[in-house]
């Protein structure tokens, strides 16, 4: 008997609750009036929207890769994969910019955030260059890297896709493309602008290509190993850098909404626990077997995504935008793939669902 797809989500509904209770008590706890406890109780409910409209992509890929990876590491991804991304990324990260760029030590970056919020923001965002610049063009190689697979012979938008992976066989291409994207968007910078992007950008292919490099070398000897085929620590390391990755513009982008740190967190941290409870419906429903171009529009929704934190650079450009932008396009693929699956007499349940988790 199937799982119902509410079940999934039981854990992220106790999130929900627990977090906005919290944001409550924190905004009672800041403000001591009724009004301003409301205003952060609405703020923790916004980001927790926000992030899961900018990550409906970052659940599809999680499902990608882990339905090829063993079920420890699936269930390791699952568990200790979630504390990474609600307390690393959300709370230590931006705790390490301020701490990096102001010169500080964690416990004075901590204080900071506590005592002089607009001083922490302000930092912040002297940091977006960098942060654009690095996280755009790790997700623009992972983007670019699924599209140009000489193997990929399901192409969603055809006159596009199969010309890419006519291409694939060229060495470099897509580093060559990236580096030619970093190129453009520099020369319309100022001369230490330009610096600062440049040098962040090489650096987030550089990590890219290390990731792609360990996980391979480490899977390479968990298969000597253990005779399996399936990923393990590589993929987990691969999976933790892209969420990180991810999770740039959602950080960068909920400094619009408030200064504080604790309220970013919960409200983002919401969201990460419904990104969380997507992934292993998706794995265990196996949807991405059962709607075959659901898997192309979100990594489309990642290279528009990293062309956008690239855009950033130079203007402004909504939170709301990038989140419906990326939603948009999975919708459209998802309809893609209805159509496809009524016109060819598929039904979704005929597909084999991937491995399970647990």
């Amino acid at each position: 008997m199937d799982k119902p797809t509410y079940r999934y989500f039981t854990w992220a509904f106790i999130t929900t609750v627990v977090g906005l209770a919290l944001g409550a008590w924190v905004g009672w706890e800041y403000t001591g009036t009724i009004s301003g406890t409301a205003s952060i109780f609405f703020i923790c409910a916004v980001l927790a929207v926000l992030e899961i409209s900018l990550s409906f992509d970052n659940a599809i890929v999680n499902a990608n890769k882990l339905k090829e990876m063993t079920p420890v590491w699936q269930r390791r991804f699952l568990t200790w994969g979630i504390l990474i991304a609600v307390f690393g990324m959300r709370i230590i990260f931006p705790l390490v910019i301020v701490a990096v760029a102001a010169w500080i030590g964690p416990i004075a970056a901590v204080q900071l955030a506590i005592s002089e919020p607009a001083e922490y923001s302000r930092i912040m965002s002297e940091a977006h260059l960098s942060i654009a610049a690095f996280g755009g063009t790790f997700l623009m190689m992972v983007g670019l890297t699924y599209f140009f697979d000489e193997h990929k012979d399901i192409h969603w938008v055809h006159a596009i896709e199969s010309r890419v992976s006519e291409y694939a066989s060229i060495k470099g291409i897509e580093i060559a493309f990236v580096l030619l994207l970093m190129l453009i968007f520099s020369s319309f910078l100022t001369a230490e602008e330009t610096t600062t992007f440049v040098f962040s950008a090489i650096y987030g292919l550089l990590t890219f290509l290390l990731v792609d490099v360990l996980g391979n070398v480490l899977d390479k000897k968990q298969q000597a190993l253990s005779g399996a085929a399936k990923g393990g620590f590589g993929a987990f390391v691969y999976l933790e850098v892209l969420d990180a990755s991810f999770s740039f513009d959602g950080v960068i982008g909920a400094f619009a909404l408030t200064q504080n740190l604790f309220v970013i967190a919960i409200g983002l941290g919401i969201g990460a626990m419904y990104v969380r409870s997507m992934t292993i419906m998706l794995v265990e429903k196996g949807t991405l077997a059962q709607y075959r171009y659901l898997e192309h529009g979100a990594f489309y929704a990642i290279l528009i995504l990293s062309v956008i934190m690239y855009a950033q650079s130079l203007v402004h450009v909504p939170e709301v935008i990038t989140g419906l932008g990326g939603a948009s396009l999975i919708g459209l693929a998802l309809w893609s793939s209805i159509r496809y699956n009524r016109r060819h007499g598929v039904e979704a349940s005929d597909a084999e669902p991937a491995h399970q988790p647990g």
